[in-house]
């Protein structure tokens, strides 16, 4: 007999929580670059970049865009703390183009701090994630 080892996915924002649901995988975009997270993955703790988190759950795939925050795998169990989690049809293009042109204009002719600057940068990262996420069919 087989038996399908599933992982248990929490993605929770300040306001609500997103996604509680058992998937076959889950791609988290973190600090450190793109990671694939199946089942028996080894423990690990990692901040979050702006990007798109997707996983796969029950024969579909779900996107979504997140921004901050951490992501923490132990067991067979996600948690995705974030700031930000928005689906495809919560995305404002408009004020992701406003925010995606403003941070470029911003960051094209920095002053400020390099705290500020890091600010700026997860800002337009964060738009750009929007708009792909958006554009997609």
């Amino acid at each position: 007999m087989f038996i399908k080892i599933m992982i248990d996915l929490q993605i929770v924002t300040p306001e609500k929580m997103v996604v509680d649901l058992q998937a076959d995988s889950v791609t988290v975009p973190t600090a450190k670059g793109e990671i694939g997270i199946l089942p028996s993955h080894a423990p690990l703790i990692s901040s979050l970049r702006a990007g798109v988190l997707s996983y796969k759950a029950g024969g579909s795939s779900e996107e979504m865009v997140v921004s901050g925050g951490f992501v923490e795998v132990s067991g067979n169990k996600v948690s995705i703390l974030a700031d930000v989690a928005e689906n495809k049809d919560e995305i404002d293009v408009e004020s992701a183009k406003a925010e995606k042109k403003e941070a470029g204009k911003l960051l094209g002719s920095w002053k400020g701090t390099e705290e500020e600057f890091e600010l700026e940068v997860e800002r337009l990262e964060k738009a750009q994630a929007r708009l792909a996420l958006a554009s997609k069919n």
